[in-house]
């Protein structure tokens, strides 16, 4: 359990520094594990995400990244309520109406 709480403590530390490489770091680890615990781990971190870089940085994903990438990132725009962006991202087939709108 230590080696997850020391992940979490990581994963949050990332995100909250909202710097790009490291939005890049924990989406990087996101597309490697498939692990369903550290998925949801880096899901809360990005949660934490506050700032324009870091944000910005999650955008970039959402329309360039991996399909579990743009996931995630769909996530985080779902529940900030910018829906624009989700608009957009459907528009340009980068996620389906699913991921952007399904609660």
């Amino acid at each position: 359990m230590s080696d997850l709480m020391f992940n979490l403590t990581e994963f949050t530390r990332l995100a909250q520094t909202g710097k790009a490489k490291d939005i890049d770091e924990l989406l990087r680890i996101l597309q490697e594990q498939d692990h369903f615990i550290v998925q949801k781990m880096i899901d809360y971190a990005l949660g934490l995400v506050g700032c324009g870089e870091g944000r910005e940085r999650i955008r970039y994903y959402l329309f360039n990244g991996s399909p579990v990438q743009r996931n995630y990132a769909a996530l985080y725009f779902k529940r900030l309520g910018h829906i624009e962006v989700l608009e957009e991202a459907v528009r340009l087939n980068c996620i389906d109406e699913v991921q952007a709108f399904c609660r």
